[in-house]
């Protein structure tokens, strides 16, 4: 089943038979070449036919892009800190929805606070 998706650079594909999934790092349009990278890290190059010859469709970048990635270090991706003191750590775990004492009794003080003013 060929392909009549053309290559993105930065876009994320899947082989349709194959199910790995891989980037466009580059596409040379004087060389008629196109430089993917899969998952795994592996790169490889290929001509405008090969890529029409692909049974593929695009997809969505995978929840850890990373992946093919070198020397990715934490603070490369973005992520921020979250604040969490020890008292934090130290707090049981409830259920999703369910508040604990602490914010309880926050909740509680806010209220509180509205009804004097």
């Amino acid at each position: 089943m060929p392909t009549s998706l053309k290559p993105v650079v930065l876009q994320w594909y899947r082989h349709l038979d194959k199910g790995q999934q891989f980037y466009v790092t580059a596409i040379d349009e004087e060389e008629g070449t196109i430089e993917i990278q899969h998952f795994d890290g592996d790169v490889e190059e290929m001509d405008f036919d090969d890529w029409h010859n692909l049974a593929i469709k695009t997809i969505e970048p995978p929840e850890d892009w990373t992946g093919p990635m070198d020397d990715v270090e934490r603070d490369d991706l973005g992520y921020t800190e979250t604040g969490m003191t020890p008292e934090d750590w130290a707090e049981p775990l409830g259920e999703k929805g369910e508040s604990t004492e602490a914010e309880a009794e926050a909740e509680r003080r806010e209220e509180e606070e509205g009804t004097e003013e």
